[in-house]
């Protein structure tokens, strides 16, 4: 592991990248804003450290994070470019944001209108969103299916939209979607109903947790940012609600947010977004590599890092 990737660089470093950069190859980046928690640096650089056992070439490539701000965003993507960043990550709050200065054609992008990840092209950055496979993926591990389950889905942000779009194509009977503003809530229905994915016989409405209609055994998505911060209240009281089958958190530092801690005290089986960081990341390095991404290796860098 080389200690510069781990450093939190910012759009002055941008700026004079060509005599502050740390290294001369390839370079990847995920932005945020914040940007220290992430451990997206650990996972892909232990990641292309194992590709070059086999691919020399990958040894010359470096993963770096920035804290980049929404008014910040249109410069550091300019300046990304020029300086030849193969590939970016996007995290809050710039999933949804930078849809006005990419182009793309893929329809988990188009349909959700959010990327996560972005790849260098002679025309600027194509765009590309890892989230909805991170998330099935991240549920197959924990033996969670969507297919016929009542969904809630907490958020209505770029990485919801993501999720929103995996659990209709995977035809979950019901999709009940909170959020602290409502006209937020029924925008996004709004959309997901032009969606190619939504099937006939799936509900799609707002959600309170006065919801009668509800019953036991759904599954509970956290979307949300609520829980980044150890002061952060639950996005949702699961006492509230008919006992759900399982909680899913997206968040993953810290490891058990309120809600997790909640549905933990409950007895609810759940799990942070560990997981799901490793698969859409895999995800991403695979569109920037062209190579199979070592999962395992990715999946025990992360693990020895929050040990």
């Amino acid at each position: 592991m080389h200690v510069e990737t781990e450093i939190v660089y910012k759009l002055v470093h941008l700026k004079d990248w060509s005599n502050c950069r740390p290294h001369e190859g390839t370079a990847l980046a995920v932005i945020g804003h914040p940007i220290a928690h992430s451990l997206s640096p650990v996972i892909h650089n232990a990641a292309l450290a194992e590709l070059g056992k086999t691919t020399p070439e990958f040894n010359e490539w470096r993963y770096f994070k920035f804290d980049i701000a929404p008014e910040e965003l249109r410069e550091a993507l300019d300046l990304f470019h020029q300086n030849n960043f193969l590939g970016l990550n996007l995290t809050v709050p710039h999933k949804a944001l930078v849809l006005e200065y990419i182009h793309t054609d893929v329809t988990a992008v188009e349909e959700s209108g959010a990327a996560n990840t972005l790849k260098h092209s002679g025309k600027g950055w194509m765009g590309f969103n890892t989230d909805g496979y991170g998330l099935n993926h991240a549920l197959e591990d924990e033996s969670v299916s969507i297919p016929g389950a009542d969904v809630i889905l907490l958020g209505a942000g770029g990485a919801a939209r993501a999720a929103a779009l995996e659990c209709l194509a995977w035809r979950c009977a019901s999709l009940r979607i909170q959020n602290r503003t409502r006209s937020t809530i029924h925008s996004l229905i709004s959309h997901l109903k032009k969606s190619t994915a939504l099937a006939s016989t799936t509900e799609l409405i707002p959600f309170d947790s006065e919801d009668s209609e509800l019953g036991a055994g759904a599954i509970v998505i956290n979307a949300t940012s609520l829980g980044l911060k150890a002061e952060d209240e639950s996005p949702l009281d699961l006492t509230k609600i008919p006992r759900p089958a399982f909680v899913f958190d997206m968040i993953y530092r810290p490891a058990q947010t309120a809600l997790l801690l909640q549905a933990t005290k409950l007895g609810i089986k759940n799990a942070n977004g560990l997981s799901m960081l490793v698969h859409q990341g895999a995800a991403s390095l695979e569109l920037w590599t062209g190579e199979k991404a070592p999962i395992p290796t990715m999946q025990q860098a992360v693990r020895a890092a929050l040990s």
